[in-house]
């Protein structure tokens, strides 16, 4: 019954305009919840709301949005900054200019300085390939490959500080706390083998680089999309080796009774993803134990492809080792492995702040063969076609010394040179370039963002749709401003 109160009718303690509003938001809801039940939103929710719901995995393969040609990434990361103008970027005008003071902007570990003392390059530069691209003699194996590589001269960053610097060239932002550009693939793409990690890292046997995990986390994603770290030496993955007086059956209702377990924890605590990836974790363990040590067993490799790689020569073996275990991971389904050439401090990477020709002769001569091998033998696979090969640093060095003394250079974030090779990458082409001395970029500058929206495009995505959404924003790996590739880059 309706009754009179003040001019409004009134049903069941609601006034007629309260009735009529929620009886349209109701029929709009019906609306709502089936768009949400076909596009299989409602069926996501009872996941994780009942705790019975076949698991979905979120590493399952994904199809791009859009045509990609690229499949995979190898990331060769020579932390600490190479020197651009001692490896890729030539510049015959610093020729007969040793020792001369100049006006240039610089950041070493004396802190921000408007002048320096040049320091010219020490090595010689030769034409390669139908390209007639300049390369330095620290790089005489990849230099045969030049014609397979696009070049990026005017490359700019943000940060000239080591841990600041990885962080955006991994994640695309200078503090931690995002993820990185692999954890970006894996949750678009996801893993192609459930039997091994979508993404792995591997670091340089004298140490981490400076910030560490970060550069390789998941960040605000859920953690089963952050990196596994593999050893290229003894047991790859540690741990994983089952006990020797435990049976694979016995294992099996181990992990079967554990993951009910879990899964009985987990059902109170939706949205928990360090829950959920603990729980995949101990599948995918369990999976690797049989498929990793085949995938990293460099036993069935011949002496030649060994050599191609470098690893007959104590210098180069141990990258080589890891470029090797790159081509059989990638191979093998994996979608985005990262290797680091250089660890810890100082001359132990790439950082060459006291001598330039020590440092550079030491970490070319580690990587220099077994980067060209990498090349050769993904071309020779026809592999090289839709995998896509990245080499750079968080940033190059400047043209002057660190210090009054010595040939060590400064830190140059204002511009240097990063390369791309393979998975759509137009090859024998430089692209930009810095001035006469290589201390900043001056034509076709890109930052950071335009590499990742590159690597994105290659891969099949637009780089303003890939998002993540947290913070109350949908969160993207170029940043809320966006980036777009560098279309001269790509074939």
């Amino acid at each position: 019954m309706g009754s009179q109160f003040r001019g409004h009718t009134q049903f069941c303690g609601r006034t007629r305009r309260q009735m009529l509003w929620e009886l349209g938001c109701g029929f709009t809801g019906v609306g709502l919840a089936s768009l949400l039940a076909g596009d299989g939103f409602l069926q996501q929710q009872s996941v994780a709301a009942d705790g019975v719901t076949p698991y979905r995995n979120p590493l399952a393969a994904k199809e791009p949005p859009h045509p990609a040609k690229a499949k995979r990434v190898i990331f060769l990361y020579m932390y600490g900054g190479p020197s651009h103008i001692d490896t890729f970027d030539y510049k015959p005008t610093m020729n007969g200019m040793d020792g001369k003071t100049i006006e240039v902007k610089t950041f070493g570990r004396g802190g921000h300085r408007n002048q320096g003392r040049i320091v010219e390059p020490r090595w010689k530069f030769q034409q390669y390939g139908q390209c007639g691209k300049w390369v330095s003699d620290l790089f005489p194996h990849l230099a045969r490959h030049v014609d397979d590589i696009g070049f990026i001269h005017s490359m700019t960053a943000d940060s000239p500080i080591h841990g600041s610097a990885m962080l955006q060239m991994n994640s695309g932002r200078i503090l931690s706390g995002s993820p990185c550009l692999g954890s970006w693939v894996n949750y678009g793409l996801g893993t192609v083998n459930q039997n091994l990690p979508g993404f792995v890292v591997m670091l340089d046997p004298r140490g981490g680089p400076i910030s560490g995990a970060k550069n390789w986390s998941a960040g605000y994603m859920p953690a089963h999309y952050q990196a596994t770290v593999m050893k290229s030496q003894g047991t790859p993955i540690l741990n994983l080796d089952r006990a020797a007086d435990v049976s694979d059956a016995v294992q099996r209702d181990l992990l079967d009774t554990l993951r009910s377990l879990n899964e009985s924890h987990a059902e109170p605590r939706i949205a928990n993803s360090d829950l959920e990836a603990r729980i995949a974790s101990y599948e995918l363990a369990y999976q690797m134990q049989a498929t990793a040590p085949e995938a990293v067993d460099l036993a069935q490799e011949d002496a030649r492809t060994k050599a191609m790689y470098g690893m007959d020569n104590p210098t180069s073996a141990t990258f080589g080792r890891q470029c090797l275990m790159a081509r059989r991971l990638v191979e093998r389904g994996v979608r985005f492995v990262q290797i680091y050439s250089g660890g810890a401090h100082n001359d132990d990477n790439w950082d060459a702040h006291t001598d330039i020709e020590k440092n550079h002769n030491l970490h070319a001569a580690e990587t220099d063969k077994p980067i060209a091998g990498l090349l050769a033998d993904l071309k020779q696979r026809g592999m090289l076609e839709d995998t896509l090969v990245i080499w750079g640093g968080e940033f190059g060095r400047q043209p002057t010394a660190e210090y009054a003394e010595g040939s060590g250079r400064d830190h140059n974030a204002y511009g240097f040179t990063m390369w791309m090779a393979g998975g759509g990458v137009k090859g024998g082409v430089s692209i930009g370039s810095t001035d006469e001395l290589g201390s900043a970029a001056v034509e076709n500058r890109f930052h950071v963002r335009h590499l990742h929206a590159t690597i994105l495009q290659l891969l099949g995505f637009s780089p303003d749709h890939l998002t993540y959404f947290y913070g109350g924003l949908d969160q993207r790996l170029v940043g809320v401003e966006g980036a777009e590739p560098i279309e001269e880059l790509i074939a």
